[in-house]
């Protein structure tokens, strides 16, 4: 069974599903792709590197009409009502103190549900990085999900949703085509890429 999130509670999605079409029209951003057609799949979002990023994806999801789901530490979730606000605002709680690390974790909680989609930001900070964590590859290829490439480019002035990635299970090669997706792509801070 699935639980109710924001981006599915009928009021309120169709609500800011409009208001940011228009809001993203006002502002001369324009939000392209499609939602998946697969009900378990992973996106990613890059370039990471301001504040803005996380809000932009929000836009994303409910302008598509994405039920997009997130990980945090498992402190977030609280018992009681902050806990269950954390959930419906699509959080996942992730225990660290676990025998199981987080991969395993979110491999048995796609293998659990009959839909998921899970954000992720595979460079992990705003900061410049020298390379993306690989979390992300390990969790959608032991999942068997397929990984879409969520984006945003200021020069373009567009965000959304790319092509779909399946995982081979060669890491290296496949993060060489997935980082070729990204390669024109500029985020709200260049200087962070």
């Amino acid at each position: 069974m699935q639980k109710l999130t924001i981006f599915k509670t009928p009021f309120l999605s169709g609500f800011f599903r409009g208001f940011f079409r228009l809001t993203t029209w006002l502002m001369r951003w324009e939000v392209v792709g499609q939602r998946p057609p697969e009900k378990k799949c992973m996106l990613i979002a890059a370039p990471h590197t301001s504040n803005w990023d996380f809000p932009t994806m929000m836009v994303v999801a409910f302008v598509l009409g994405l039920d997009v789901h997130w990980m945090g530490k498992h402190t977030l979730f609280p018992k009681g009502p902050l806990g269950a606000i954390m959930r419906w605002f699509g959080g996942l709680p992730i225990d660290r103190r676990k025998r199981h690390n987080t991969v395993d974790q979110m491999v048995d909680e796609y293998n659990q549900r009959d839909e998921l989609l899970v954000l992720i930001t595979p460079e992990g900070t705003r900061s410049k990085v020298e390379q993306w964590k690989a979390g992300f590859y390990h969790i959608a290829h032991g999942a068997g999900v397929p990984i879409y490439l969520g984006f945003v480019d200021t020069k373009t002035r567009k965000t959304g949703l790319g092509p779909a990635f399946h995982p081979t299970g060669n890491y290296e090669e496949d993060l060489k085509t997935i980082m070729a997706f990204y390669a024109d792509k500029q985020g709200f801070k260049p200087e962070h890429q």
